[in-house]
């Protein structure tokens, strides 16, 4: 697991059960120690092969435009945005808090 780059352990299982409930792939599990799943694609899910390709083609050409976008890109901070407390204080005397 740790090849995949960006997404935590949690959120990788939680989307191959999901892509398992959908049929996209099947799950089997080794009895052997350390615990050790392999998950292969199905018929259904090799049926998006090239769907994804032109997916990946795509994100390829574009990779320069979206990296630009991305390095723009960045949460607000409290900075960016003082008024949220005050905001916050006036709502909650209008509802007699």
């Amino acid at each position: 697991m740790a090849l995949i780059e960006g997404i935590s352990q949690k959120m990788l299982i939680q989307t191959l059960r999901q892509m398992e409930q959908y049929g996209l792939v099947t799950r089997k599990v080794h009895a052997v120690v350390p615990p050790r799943v392999d998950y292969l694609l199905t018929p259904l899910g090799l049926s998006l092969t090239e769907a994804l390709k032109i997916l990946w083609r795509w994100s390829q050409d574009h990779h320069a435009e979206i990296a630009a976008l991305e390095t723009r890109r960045r949460p607000p901070t409290r900075r960016d945005s003082p008024k949220l407390p005050i905001l916050r204080k006036e709502t909650q005397r209008r509802r007699g808090r």
